[in-house]
């Protein structure tokens, strides 16, 4: 708003009318649904690939026997991460396609890529080329998933959907969907085995259809939907924007709490607009990485991406199969029910973290109990593993009767670790990066971070198969694959307790107080500090009886590094 004065922007007034219960109807839920069915692309496809990959027919259909064992262990790796690889390029330009075609659109060419990815996958009639393209090309879609169903659900400054009081629960949603989409792709090889056998093509393609029954049905879905208010208000279509606000809140297009949140909305973007006004992208850079206070956000979220893929948890669940029998679960479909058990756990004690711990505890809590747990699993199993040093590298070892117990113990390990995962890394790898950063420099530091996500969970799904290898041919075997995962998950540990601050039950303005001490501070003081500030500034707000308009500029920073 050059040339004039801003006018402060209101944050109470939604407060204080409330939330009429109109606002909770079937329409807000149904949307909530459809786009946090987005969630099971990575699900499905986790859970999947290993089932799918392991059944002798599909193995026969890209001539697996005829590779070397060596050769066999890379084309397995490749098959497995190549989605991951896809998700890069996917994330990289998620947030662009979302904001020049909208959330609609962006949705609908997602699954589009998805299922045209998928269907190369299944066709690819014995061509190891056409499965690797096919899993590439899924994967530019599954990757725009974490992006696009978030941000429709639940902006990080300003509500798209959700009422601020159920924002978190609805983010949940499309969480818990990752692991209702992993549940059904371990039981959906489970099944196949046991009632199809292992002699067709449909052993392996029946699993595999999920993905196309999955994206088909969001495409349906997003039929039925309509644009967010927030990216109508981006295209200047406000009055079309008043009236989608209406329909999702089923209120009047003239009821204060739909006016009350265009407006907030419309705030909001003009206020993204004045920040960003002038700014080259070479500014943005140099903003984020020469303002200490940026950078430190920034490591931080780079930190929680690379220590959470590497603590093992994720290729756990892609490779679970596979491991499930090195730990002594002989049988084909032994193992695969075993393996739909776990999903079961991780899904359960996602829903259950999500909703009664996570904001409960706090976020570090949280997390630091998550990798308490996941810690002393990898420590069990891998403490098992060197007492039974022939498991995963002989083929012809028979687990003594004697270790049966140890070994289901590892198995319940196993289970324990899914519970820590969901509690601590898995949410905050998302939660910490929503939260974190200011609004100048917030689209390309979320873009580089989720960059970042995708980068190394292909890189651990990449190298777990070859670390599983014996020494002799080039891995760390299975024992030294689960010394590597409890290193790394300690040292995380060790890390969020010196260097992540608490960041629930903060505003975003309060956010920014976190990051004012030295970097060596923060993690340890940095709540203690910011709550003396904040006690501060309530006592000025109060003398200055500016509680309705609250609209602050902090002067020690540049203008845009606070959050909207």
């Amino acid at each position: 708003m050059a040339g004039g004065v801003k006018k402060p922007v209101n944050i109470f007034r939604l407060k204080n009318l409330g939330e009429p219960k109109n606002v909770f109807n079937w329409r807000l839920w149904f949307a909530v649904i459809s786009f946090g069915l987005l969630g099971a692309a990575r699900g499905v496809d986790e859970g999947l690939i290993s089932g799918a990959f392991n059944s002798k027919d599909f193995q026969r259909t890209i001539n697996y026997s005829s590779y070397s064992e060596s050769e066999q262990t890379n084309i397995k790796a490749n098959v497995s991460a190549m989605v991951q690889i896809g998700s890069v390029g996917g994330a990289l330009f998620a947030f662009i396609i979302c904001d020049r075609i909208g959330r609609i659109w962006a949705t609908r060419q997602l699954c589009i890529l998805w299922i045209v990815g998928m269907a190369i996958f299944m066709g690819n009639g014995g061509n190891l080329g056409a499965v690797y393209a096919g899993r590439f090309i899924a994967g530019l879609g599954v990757g725009q998933t974490p992006v696009v169903g978030p941000v429709y659900v639940c902006c990080n400054a300003v509500a798209e959907i959700a009422p601020a009081s159920i924002r978190g629960l609805c983010t949940c949603i499309f969480t818990g969907f990752v692991y209702l989409g992993i549940v059904l792709a371990y039981f959906a090889n489970y099944g196949a085995q046991v009632n199809i056998g292992d002699s067709t093509h449909a052993r392996w393609l029946v699993p595999t259809s999920l993905h196309i029954i999955f994206a088909g049905l969001i495409f349906f879905l997003t039929f039925l939907q309509y644009e967010s208010p927030r990216y109508l208000i981006k295209q200047g279509k406000h009055e079309q924007a008043t009236k989608n606000m209406a329909h999702i809140r089923h209120l009047p297009i003239d009821d204060p709490y739909v006016v009350s949140e265009i407006e907030a909305i419309r705030a909001a973007h003009e206020e993204e607009l004045e920040a960003t006004m002038g700014t080259s992208w070479y500014g943005i850079v140099k903003e984020m990485f020469c303002i200490p206070s940026n950078l430190y956000r920034l490591y931080l979220s780079s930190m929680v991406q690379f220590l959470s893929q590497w603590s093992g948890a994720g290729s756990i669940t892609l490779y679970a199969p596979d491991l499930f029998k090195i730990l002594g679960i002989t049988g084909q479909n032994e193992s695969l029910l075993v393996t739909g058990v776990f999903g079961i756990v991780k899904f359960v004690s996602a829903v259950i973290c999500a909703l009664f711990l996570v904001d409960v505890i706090g976020r570090k809590r949280a997390l630091l109990l998550g990798i308490s747990l996941q810690a002393l699993s990898m420590l069990y199993v891998a403490g098992f593993l060197t007492a039974v040093p022939e498991l995963g590298v002989d083929d012809s070892y028979v687990l003594p009767a004697a270790e049966r117990g140890a070994s289901r113990g590892a198995i319940a390990m196993i289970y324990i670790s899914g519970c820590g995962w969901a509690l601590g890394w898995n949410s905050m790898q998302y939660l910490l990066t929503a939260e974190l950063f200011p609004l100048r420099i917030r689209a390309l530091s979320t873009s580089i971070v989720m960059t970042l996500h995708f980068a190394n969970q292909y890189g651990n799904s990449r190298a777990v198969p070859n670390m599983l290898l014996p020494t002799g041919q080039g891995g760390i075997s299975p024992l030294g694959t689960f010394w590597f995962f409890a290193a790394v998950t300690i040292v995380g540990g060790v890390w969020v307790w010196f260097f992540v601050p608490e960041t629930a039950g903060r505003s975003l303005e309060s956010m920014d107080r976190l990051f004012e001490l030295p970097w060596y501070k923060i993690g340890l003081r940095g709540n203690e500090d910011a709550e003396r500030k904040d006690e501060v500034f309530n006592e000025k707000v109060a003398v200055a009886g500016e509680v309705e308009h609250v609209d602050v500029v902090d002067e020690k920073r540049p203008r845009g590094d606070n959050l909207a």
